[in-house]
């Protein structure tokens, strides 16, 4: 072992001798890489130091003969490599661990299943572990790491580099029952630092695809098929034509756009491209239906086929049975290579897992055929199988996986894009991320920025934010007040441009949505029973510009014109059944246009001019043919009657008052609406579940006040058992003792209850040593009649049951002899404690 340490000193060296010239110019370039990426803090780039020897178990600090054995095969296999790969760099097999103790990779990694779901699949581990630590970048970035630590001390430092993502992230993966393997080997610069700049935020990449593929949906629903084009066929072939040659242009201009936007934003060529050392995760298909195989990479959690050109080459793999050296080609970088690792000419094995199971059971079963011979013959050397895990078991506390970023805060940079991670209950406000979008590369020009929310009492679930348009929006879970959905808005202004979606289901009035202009509103309904889809209201211009500016002592607008449309009811005739209807009441006039009937190509309509004073039987204007305007669809329907229309004008006018109600109510929902928003705005609530223990304060209160509780009446039950006068007490017919003689009578009956009590404890153990000591004579004269024939196991019984007798005889006469001398004292401190009490003391 000690040539085996002064061979690795040396390697050490001359990796530290051909790394300073690095460190004087690139690392330099790639600090700077790191610097434009917040999620790495300065704190990272400093190596941990080692732990003192009481913060860490056995396991960590000493290694068991079997690890010895393991390092010492793992020296001769580093040994046969080098002498026979002498080109090759070399492989991380032992490195050290914090406590500065040599383990073999493969022990380092400990399957670990925790009670958590989103840590059921590949995807969420992937993403706890990107979002949980810290990277601490590999320095020289050309040579693998000196220390791999523990996944314990990981989790509980939040910091690492590459080697110590994989190995928790492989933890987690091989007790999920993923074939997981950590995989050591190089990748492009982007990746082994950590830098997304270069790349489009997944957040807002997935937006988009959301935003298009419902675009998509809305336009092939409810389609109408287009009209018959009766253009000639010379025409459009032309107009295709021309149509292609712009295309066409707009197509190569768009390309030098982005081929000059590609080689504006293409990163400066990298010194050291195929020589940066980085460690990222293989999932093997099979296991978990998993249809084939895939890297993911733990720094930022995501997934990559095994062809993917960031991956330049593999050196090893390793899991927590066995270890594998690559023997394929890396010159085009990962798309040609085989990970079938039963395939001894391509990967090279430590540990000969299959084949060693194979032999360990044909072992067992000639064992089991033949004891007897094998007994006799030497033992024949049994097949090495790897150590278990040194790492103590794997935990993660609900707080840390709360809280998943280190503080709770999280920024990540991506191309043009800047996305925020905040822990629940961090921010007064409840944000839990913020992606902002921005016009440069340089992140300084906003341009957009969406947040998402948790836990708010006023149910806010995301905002948008257009920074150009001042243009905001906001969506709402389910259950909140009017049944509010969305809110797009400028300013919490009244009257200005907004629009409101509600939850039509949770309405009685079914409104889907309403949007306000400074002199309009327009409402849209679904499902009502009068079968009212649309309602839009045209207000008078309001005279002061400063009226309605403020959310108290509002005051409605005059309406100007309002428009209904109403679905079809086929239980009644189409030209009985209203399609629209207008109310002019600025103009004192009232349209209804019908129902168009299936075979006709025009509608029905009548107009009416309300009589001035309708419903005045003394001032009221006569009614005339004039004032009455009617369009019949059938020229030989039987017109209607003047009364009719009388009837008919008196009920619309009354159905106008209605509506015009209907809109003042609405306006004054607007307002609650508003004001509602303000106060919620200003007083930030945050729900806490009655199940979170930690932070609501409520649950706690309440339950200390059980605890309490709990314990004084525990308290007031053993002050009520020691009290020797409640048993008497509860004889009497009242509780409260009101003479000398039933004080001296308590008292008597006391002392005379406690004489009682010591006599027949004082007989209850006389009748047991009596009947103890009755029981060892007859055993006594039993054996005396039955000595001479009895056996050995007889005398053995006797002398145990002896002895057991004298103890007992021993026992019972030493708690007799002691309650005998206790008596007298009980008597008396009795007799004292009851001539102190202040029941009887007064009398006494």
């Amino acid at each position: 072992m000690d040539v085996e340490e002064t061979d690795n000193q040396k390697e050490m060296k001359r990796e530290e001798e051909g790394g300073e010239g690095y460190r004087d110019g690139d690392l330099q370039e790639s600090e700077d890489a790191m610097s434009n990426n917040d999620i790495i803090p300065s704190v990272c780039s400093l190596r941990p130091e080692m732990g003192t020897e009481e913060e860490f178990p056995t396991s960590y600090k000493e290694n068991s003969p079997h690890e010895n054995q393991l390092l010492e095969m793992a020296e001769n296999f580093r040994c046969q490599y080098v002498h026979l790969h002498p080109e090759r760099k070399p492989l991380l097999l032992c490195p050290l661990n914090e406590c500065g103790t040599k383990k073999f990779v493969s022990t380092t990694l400990q399957p670990t299943l925790l009670s958590y779901p989103e840590l059921y699949n590949w995807h969420g581990c992937a993403s706890f572990v990107c979002d949980h630590l810290c990277l601490d970048p590999l320095d020289p970035p050309s040579s693998l790491p000196r220390q791999l630590f523990s996944p314990t001390w990981v989790l509980q430092n939040q910091r690492g580099s590459s080697f110590d993502f994989s190995t928790l992230l492989c933890s987690f993966l091989l007790g999920a029952g993923y074939n997981a393997y950590c995989v050591s080997g190089y990748a492009v610069k982007e990746m082994c630092l950590l830098d997304q700049s270069r790349q489009d935020c997944p957040l807002k990449v997935r937006q988009e695809k959301e935003w298009v593929e419902e675009e998509k949906k809305q336009s092939k629903k409810y389609s109408v098929k287009p009209p018959r084009d009766l253009r000639s066929g010379f025409q459009k072939q032309q107009e295709a034509r021309r149509q292609a040659e712009v295309e066409a242009m707009m197509a190569q201009k768009k390309e030098e756009e982005e081929r000059l936007r590609e080689e504006r934003e293409r990163p400066p060529p990298d010194p050291l491209l195929g020589q940066r050392v980085h460690c990222w995760v293989l999932i093997l298909a099979g296991s978990r239906e998993v249809p084939e195989n895939f890297f993911v990479d733990p720094l930022t959690g995501k997934s990559f086929s095994t062809g993917d050109p960031s991956f330049l080459g593999i050196e090893s793999v390793w899991n927590h049975q066995n270890y594998w050296v690559n023997m394929q080609s890396c010159h085009n970088g990962c798309a040609e290579m085989t990970f079938d690792l039963s395939d001894a000419t391509r990967w090279e094995f430590l540990l000969p897992g299959d084949i060693a199971l194979l032999i360990s059971a044909m072992k067992i079963q000639q064992e089991s055929e033949d004891l007897e011979e094998e007994e006799e013959e030497e033992d024949e050397p049994k097949v090495f199988e790897m150590p278990p895990t040194w790492v103590k078991p794997i935990a993660i506390s609900q707080r840390d996986m709360e809280t998943r970023c280190p503080g709770g805060k999280k920024v990540i940079m991506y191309r043009k894009a800047k996305l925020e991670k905040f822990a629940p209950y961090l921010l007064h406000d409840g944000m839990v991320t913020c992606l902002t979008t921005f016009t440069d590369l340089e992140c300084k020009y906003p341009n957009a920025m969406r947040q998402w929310f948790q836990n708010r009492q006023d149910r806010l679930e995301e905002r948008e934010l257009d920074v150009v348009t001042n243009m905001t929006l906001e969506r709402f879970r389910p259950g909140r007040s009017h049944a509010l959905k969305t809110h797009r808005y400028v300013t919490m202004e009244l009257e200005t441009e907004r629009q409101m979606e509600f939850h039509s289901h949770a309405r009685a009035d079914g409104l889907a949505e309403r949007q306000e202009l400074p002199s309009e509103m327009t409402e849209s309904f679904q499902e009502r029973s009068d079968f009212l889809y649309y309602r839009h209201v045209i207000f008078h211009e309001r005279l002061e510009k400063a009226v309605a500016k403020e959310l108290q002592d509002q005051e409605h607008r005059h309406v100007k014109k309002i428009v209904e449309r109403f679905h079809r009811d086929r239980s009644k005739p189409a030209n009985e059944d209203v399609a629209e209807r207008v109310f002019l009441v600025s103009e004192n006039r009232i349209e209804l246009t019908y129902h168009r009937e299936d075979d006709r190509i025009t509608a029905a309509w009548r107009s009416f001019v309300k009589p001035s004073n309708l419903g005045d039987t003394k001032n009221q204007q006569p009614f005339t043919p004039e004032m009455v305007s009617i369009y019949q669809v059938d020229p030989f329907e039987k017109p209607s009657k003047h009364l009719c229309m009388y009837e008919l004008l008196v009920a619309l006018t009354k159905e106008e008052e209605t509506v015009v109600h209907r809109v003042m109510e609405s306006e004054a929902e607007v307002w609650e609406i508003l004001a509602t928003r303000v106060q919620e705005e200003s007083n930030m609530e945050l729900l806490i579940s009655i199940y979170n223990t930690a932070r609501n304060e409520k649950a706690r209160l309440h339950r200390e006040a059980l605890e309490r509780m709990a314990n004084e009446e525990r308290l007031r039950q053993e002050e009520k058992e020691l009290d020797f006068l409640v048993p008497f007490l509860n004889r009497l017919d009242t509780p409260e003792i009101q003479s000398r003689q039933l004080a001296l009578q308590l008292r008597n009956d006391c002392l005379a209850a406690l004489k009682q009590q010591i006599i027949d404890k004082t007989n209850l153990i006389q009748a047991r040593f009596e009947k103890e000591t009755q029981q060892l004579e007859e055993k006594q004269q039993w054996y005396q009649k039955n000595r001479l024939s009895m056996t050995k196991q007889d005398e053995e019984e006797y002398l145990s049951f002896c002895s057991k007798a004298m103890f007992q005889i021993h026992t019972l006469k030493l708690r007799l002899s002691r309650q005998k001398e206790e008596a007298p004292q009980k008597y008396q401190l009795l007799d004292q404690t009851l001539r102190q009490d202040p029941r009887l003391a007064r009398f006494l």
